[in-house]
C-alpha cells in the first residue's frame, strides 16, 4: 500500500497523478491506455473484479490469461508497497485488465466448444469428487490442457480429447457417490473380515457382501435417486453392522461351554417373559418359551387396537352430542366454537394429566408445548457412541407407548439430542442415529404407523444445561417426543 509521508508529498502525488499518461504495451504487442485514475483505487477495484472472475471459474476456463492477470496484479501490488513510480503500476494494472478480458473471451469459447466436460465437472464436484485426492487432480489436469489449448486457438484438438475428459469426470462423480453412500458400509465389512468373519459367520457375511453389491449396482444405474439411494445405504449399513454384532456373539460363544451358552440364551427368553409377566416356561423348549412370548405380545396387540377403536367411536359419540348441545341451545357459530375450544383444552389437559401419572418423577419429564404434548426421557440410555436400544429402556418405552395410544393416531416426532463434546458433525449423526432407532423399535412395536412417526437429530444445538458439568452434559444428552394430537382427538 502506497504510504503517504506529510502534506508535501500528497501534494507532490496529486501533481504526479495529472502528468502521468500515455499508452503502454499489451497482450499481443497491442496498445493499451493507461487511465490516470487513483491507482490506491484502481488496485481495490481490480482485486474484486480478480475475485469475481475467480468465482465464474476463469482461472479454470482460462488459466494462462488468468494467470498473467494474477502476475500483473501482484506486480501492482509490490509496487504501491515499495512506493515504485506511478507510471508503472499505473501500466501494470491496465495490463492486468487487458489479460482479464481476454480470459473473459477465451472462457466464453471454452463454455460453448467444452459444454460436456464442463457440466461432467460441475456434477463430479457436486458430488465431492475433490476428496478422490490424486485421481481427481489428474482429470483436473487434462481439463486444464482443454482449456489452454483453445487459449492457444487449438480448438479443435480440445474438441477431440474433450470425451475422454467428460468421461472421466462422469466415473469420479459417481465413484463419489457410492463413497459417500457406502463407505462405511465398507468399513465395517472389511473390519469383520479382518476377524475371521469368513470362516466364523459366512452366511451373514454373504448377505452383508450381497446387500452391499446390490446398493453398489444400484447406485450405478440410478446415482441421482437420492432418496432409494439413502435407503439402501442404510440397509447396507444395517447388514454390514449385524454381521460384526453376530460375529462379536459367535466369537464370544467359542469362550462357552455348550451348557453355558444354552443358559445365555435362556436368560433372554425368562427376561423377556418377565418383562410381559407372562409365566416361567424355562422348563419347555426355547421355540415353546419364544412362542409363548409372541403370543402375549400379540394378545396386548389385540386388546391395544379393540381400546383405539373404542376411543374412536367414544370421540366420535363426545363429537356429536356437543354438536347435539348446540342445536338445542341455540348457540351462535361463534359461541359454538369457543364452547369447543374450552372443551378441547379440558379434554388435553385430561390427557396430559393421565400420561404424567404413567412416569415416576425421575423416569420423565411430562409438559405441555402449545397444541403439543413433549415426554422428555430422562433416564434412557445408549452405549457410548452407539445408538443400540438396551433392554433396560424396554420398561421405559413401553410407557412411552401406553402414553401415545391414548392419543388414539397422533404425530410423533423423535427428537436426539446431545452434549457438546466432540465435533458437532459427529453429535449431529449420533443423534440422529438415536432418534431413528427409538423410532424404528416404536414401530416395530406397533405403536404406529410409519407415516405417524418421525425422527430429527439435533446434535448439541438444543442444550437444556450447561455443558462444561458432567451433569449438565448427562441433561443434554437424552430423547424427546413431541407428540401432536389430531384435533378432534382432544374435543
Amino acid at each position: 500500500m502506497l504510504m503517504a509521508r506529510g502534506s508535501n508529498t500528497l501534494v507532490l502525488l496529486v501533481i504526479i497523478l495529472l502528468l502521468v499518461g500515455g499508452c503502454a504495451s499489451g497482450p499481443q504487442g497491442q496498445k493499451i491506455s493507461v487511465s490516470e485514475k487513483n491507482p490506491v483505487e484502481q488496485l481495490a477495484n481490480l482485486e474484486k473484479d480478480i475475485e469475481t472472475a475467480r468465482q465464474k471459474n476463469l482461472d479454470v476456463m482460462a488459466p494462462t490469461r488468468f494467470a498473467k492477470v494474477e502476475s500483473f496484479y501482484n506486480d501492482a501490488r509490490e509496487g504501491m508497497s515499495r512506493e515504485t513510480g506511478l507510471s508503472e503500476i499505473l501500466t501494470q494494472i491496465s495490463s492486468a485488465r487487458a489479460h482479464l478480458q481476454l480470459a473473459e473471451e477465451s472462457a466464453q469459447i471454452a463454455g460453448s466448444a467444452l459444454g460436456s466436460a464442463i457440466k461432467a465437472r460441475e456434477l463430479a464436484r457436486k458430488a465431492g469428487a475433490e476428496s478422490l485426492g490424486e485421481d481427481y487432480q489428474t482429470t483436473e489436469m487434462e481439463f486444464l490442457k482443454l482449456t489452454r489449448a483453445i487459449e492457444d486457438d487449438n480448438l479443435r484438438w480440445a474438441q477431440q480429447n474433450e470425451v475422454k475428459v467428460a468421461r472421466n469426470y462422469d466415473q469420479l462423480e459417481l465413484r463419489a457417490i457410492k463413497d459417500r453412500a457406502l463407505s462405511e458400509a465398507r468399513e465395517q465389512i472389511a473390519r469383520a473380515e479382518k476377524q475371521a468373519a469368513e470362516k466364523l459367520v459366512p452366511t451373514t457375511l454373504a448377505k452383508a457382501r450381497s446387500r452391499l453389491e446390490e446398493a453398489d449396482a444400484y447406485i450405478t444405474q440410478h446415482r441421482y435417486q437420492k432418496d432409494q439411494i439413502d435407503e439402501h445405504s442404510r440397509q447396507s449399513l444395517f447388514a454390514a453392522r449385524r454381521l460384526n454384532r453376530v460375529l462379536e456373539q459367535s466369537e464370544k460363544l467359542k469362550t462357552m461351554t455348550s451348557e453355558q451358552a444354552a443358559l445365555w440364551m435362556e436368560t433372554f427368553l425368562s427376561r423377556a417373559a418377565e418383562g410381559l409377566a407372562s409365566p416361567d416356561r424355562r422348563d419347555e423348549a426355547f421355540d415353546v418359551q419364544a412362542a409363548s412370548i409372541l403370543g402375549v405380545i400379540a394378545t396386548w396387540q389385540d386388546q391395544y387396537e379393540v381400546l383405539t377403536v373404542r376411543l374412536e367411536e367414544q370421540m366420535a359419540e363426545i363429537s356429536g352430542l356437543q354438536e347435539k348441545i348446540a342445536v338445542l341451545e341455540g348457540r351462535s357459530l361463534e359461541d359454538q366454537s369457543e364452547k369447543e375450544r374450552l372443551a378441547s383444552e379440558r379434554r388435553f389437559q385430561a390427557l396430559f394429566n393421565e400420561v404424567q401419572s404413567y412416569f415416576a418423577p425421575g423416569e420423565a419429564e411430562v409438559y405441555k408445548q402449545g397444541n403439543n404434548l413433549v415426554i422428555r426421557l430422562k433416564t434412557i440410555r445408549f452405549p457410548v457412541g452407539q445408538e443400540v436400544i438396551m433392554p433396560e429402556n424396554y420398561v421405559l418405552l413401553s410407557k412411552v407407548q401406553k402414553a401415545i395410544g391414548v392419543f388414539a393416531q397422533p404425530d410423533v416426532v423423535v427428537e436426539g439430542h446431545s452434549d457438546s463434546t466432540g465435533q458437532e458433525a459427529t453429535n449431529l449423526e449420533l443423534s440422529q442415529r438415536r432418534a431413528d432407532a427409538v423410532r424404528q423399535y416404536l414401530v416395530a412395536n406397533r405403536t404406529l404407523s410409519a407415516d405417524k412417526l418421525k425422527a430429527v437429530g439435533f446434535g448439541s444445538a438444543r442444550p437444556l444445561a450447561s455443558n462444561q458439568t458432567p451433569e449438565g452434559r448427562a441433561v443434554n444428552r437424552r430423547i424427546d417426543l413431541v407428540i401432536t394430537p389430531q384435533a378432534e382427538a382432544v374435543k
